[in-house]
C-alpha cells in the first residue's frame, strides 16, 4: 500500500508518475504495477539517501522510466503472441484532460497506437522528452544512454512519429458534434449518415484479444466501415450508448446488460471520422468505472 502523507513527495508526483508509465506501457494495469514498484524503492530509501536527492520529482520520474522499460520489454514479447489487434487499454478521464490540449494529443489512441511502434528506448526517449519536456541530461541517466546519444534517439522517434499519428487538432465541441451525427446514423442503421460521417479513408480496427468477438483486422474505407456498422442496430438491439471522455476525448460506451462491452475511440479530422478504435477485450475495460487520474 502507498503513503497517505499528502507530503510524501511520491503522493504528490503519483498522477504524473501513472501518466508517464501508461504512455510508455500503454496498460493502466501495467503501469500499476510499475508505480507500486516504484513506491517501493522510494519507500526503501533511509532519511540520509532521501535527503541527498536535490529534485524528488526527477529523481521519481527516472525510477519509474526504468521499471517501465524492464515492463515495455516483456510486454513486447507478449503482444507478439496477442490473439488479433492490439489496442491500448482505455481510459475514463475528467474534461480538464480534454482541454489540455498537448495532454490529451500524448493520451489519445491515435498516439499510443504510433507509440507502439517505437522500440522501448525509443518509446521512453520519446515520451519523456515531447510530453514531459524532461531534460536530455536527466533521460539519460533514466535509459542508461549519453546525453548525446539520448538527442539523436529523440531526434529519430520524433521524426518516426511524425510521420505516423493523425492530427487531431480539433476542439472538444468539434468531436462532440461529428460524434453525435455518428451516433445518430448509427442508432437508425442509416447507411448514408455514417457515409457522410466517415472520412473516405477512414479505418476501423478491434480489439477483442481473443475473449470477445471482433473483426479480425482494420477495415479501410468509407462505404466498407459504413455497411459494417450499419447493422449495428439490428444486431444489438438492446445496447444502451454513452457518450464519455476517453483519453481525452470524445468516446462512446456501449453495454447490453449491467457492464461496459465496447468503448470506441475516434480520431476527428476535417468534420470526419478518420479513425476508429474498439477496445472489446474484457481485460481492458475493467477501469472504466472510474476517472483516471492524468497529470503532466
Amino acid at each position: 500500500m502507498t503513503s497517505a502523507n499528502p507530503e510524501d513527495p511520491f503522493v504528490a508526483h503519483r498522477g504524473l508518475l501513472f501518466t508517464v508509465a501508461y504512455e510508455m506501457l500503454g496498460s493502466a494495469a501495467d503501469a500499476e504495477d510499475v508505480v507500486q514498484e516504484t513506491w517501493l524503492r522510494w519507500a526503501d530509501l533511509d532519511a540520509p539517501a532521501r535527503a541527498a536527492v536535490r529534485d524528488e520529482r526527477a529523481y521519481l520520474v527516472q525510477i519509474v522510466t526504468r521499471q517501465a522499460l524492464n515492463r515495455l520489454r516483456t510486454l513486447s514479447r507478449r503482444r507478439e503472441d496477442y490473439v488479433g489487434d492490439w489496442l491500448p487499454e482505455p481510459l475514463l478521464t475528467s474534461p480538464d484532460v480534454a482541454e489540455d490540449v498537448e495532454l490529451a494529443e500524448s493520451v489519445s489512441f491515435a498516439m499510443l497506437t504510433v507509440l507502439e511502434t517505437l522500440g522501448p528506448i525509443e518509446r521512453a526517449v520519446f515520451v519523456l522528452r515531447e510530453v514531459f519536456d524532461v531534460p536530455y541530461e536527466e533521460i539519460a541517466e533514466a535509459v542508461g544512454k549519453s546525453p548525446a546519444s539520448v538527442r539523436q534517439i529523440a531526434h529519430r522517434a520524433r521524426g518516426h512519429v511524425a510521420a505516423r499519428r493523425p492530427r487531431m487538432a480539433v476542439s472538444r465541441n468539434e468531436q462532440q458534434q461529428v460524434v453525435d451525427r455518428f451516433l445518430a446514423a448509427l442508432a437508425d442503421g442509416d447507411l448514408l449518415g455514417l457515409m457522410d460521417v466517415l472520412a473516405p479513408d477512414v479505418v476501423m480496427v478491434a480489439d477483442g484479444g481473443g475473449l470477445a468477438q471482433a473483426i479480425k483486422r482494420p477495415v479501410e474505407g468509407g462505404r466498407k466501415v459504413a455497411q459494417l456498422l450499419s447493422n449495428f442496430a439490428r444486431l444489438v438491439p438492446q445496447a444502451r450508448i454513452t457518450t464519455v471522455l476517453i483519453n481525452g476525448a470524445v468516446a462512446l460506451l456501449i453495454d447490453q446488460g449491467r457492464e461496459v462491452d465496447t468503448a470506441i475511440t475516434f480520431v476527428v479530422a476535417d468534420g470526419k471520422i478518420a479513425r476508429i478504435y474498439a477496445v472489446r477485450n474484457p481485460d481492458k475495460l475493467e477501469r472504466l468505472g472510474e476517472v483516471a487520474e492524468l497529470r503532466r
